[in-house]
């Protein structure tokens, strides 16, 4: 009992810690660097991206939610992210080829307990818990230097499919690895419904790839593909403590 009572305290404070810390960011001086009077249309934007951190957005409907001028949007969007509250994350099509006029785009927040910060925390069974789930794995993946990560959205001869993440091969502009993000166990047994993945990985030669769920882990050996099953708490730990064991081998430590 206090040992959960000392983690509850510890996850309390943090939280404390990242709203202090947003505020100071939304607040003070530093939008000013960047052109930006009005703090509330700032912080009125950051709002909704913080409760819809994981989803796709336009600047269309990024202007409708928030009540922001959509000329003035852009220019919140890149304070927030150099900043490092949020990032951009751009989508392929089905053959990994990235969009020359894409309107659309997903924002995450580089910390999911952002948005504890904002609002009520989230149980294991909220419907946006999908989304932060991702929104972790992806805070994970953002810290690496030079990784090229999208995710892939199309709509192609009346099909549409989208899958979670696509790291692509900065030389040769080709996916050389993909994640779908479930909060979910069930996949593990109907592999099948996961068409937008299995379709992405036809497309791209890609014989295997990542599926995340709440506890299930193993390998599904399909036809032609294998999906490796790892659980999203662990899939996120491992691509921390890889990004750090990196970091710490550049600096020779």
């Amino acid at each position: 009992m206090n040992i959960r009572l000392s983690y509850c305290y510890l996850e309390l404070c943090l939280t404390l810690v990242l709203f202090c810390l947003c505020i100071n960011f939304l607040h003070r001086n530093l939008p000013g660097l960047f052109g930006i009077t009005d703090v509330q249309e700032l912080n009125s934007l950051f709002t909704v991206i913080a409760y819809h951190s994981g989803n796709e957005f336009s600047y269309e409907n990024l202007s409708k939610e928030s009540g922001v001028k959509k000329d003035v949007i852009r220019r919140y969007i890149e304070y927030l992210e150099a900043a490092f509250l949020i990032k951009i994350i751009h989508k392929t099509d089905l053959n990994a080829k990235k969009f020359q006029r894409a309107t659309s785009f997903k924002i995450y927040l580089t910390n999911p307990s952002l948005r504890s910060a904002l609002f009520q925390p989230l149980s294991a069974s909220d419907s946006e818990m999908g989304s932060m789930v991702e929104t972790a794995i992806y805070a994970q993946w953002i810290q690496r230097e030079n990784t090229n990560i999208h995710y892939a959205n199309w709509k192609q001869n009346r099909k549409e499919g989208k899958v979670d993440m696509v790291g692509l091969d900065v030389a040769k502009q080709k996916p050389w690895w993909a994640v779908e993000i479930k909060w979910s166990d069930r996949y593990f047994e109907h592999t099948n419904d996961l068409k937008s993945l299995l379709e992405f990985m036809e497309a791209n030669h890609l014989r295997q790839a990542i599926v995340t769920s709440i506890e299930k882990t193993g390998l599904k050996e399909m036809q032609s593909v294998n999906l490796q099953f790892i659980p999203a708490s662990v899939y996120a730990y491992i691509i921390g403590k890889n990004t750090i064991d990196r970091k710490q081998q550049q600096l020779g430590i």
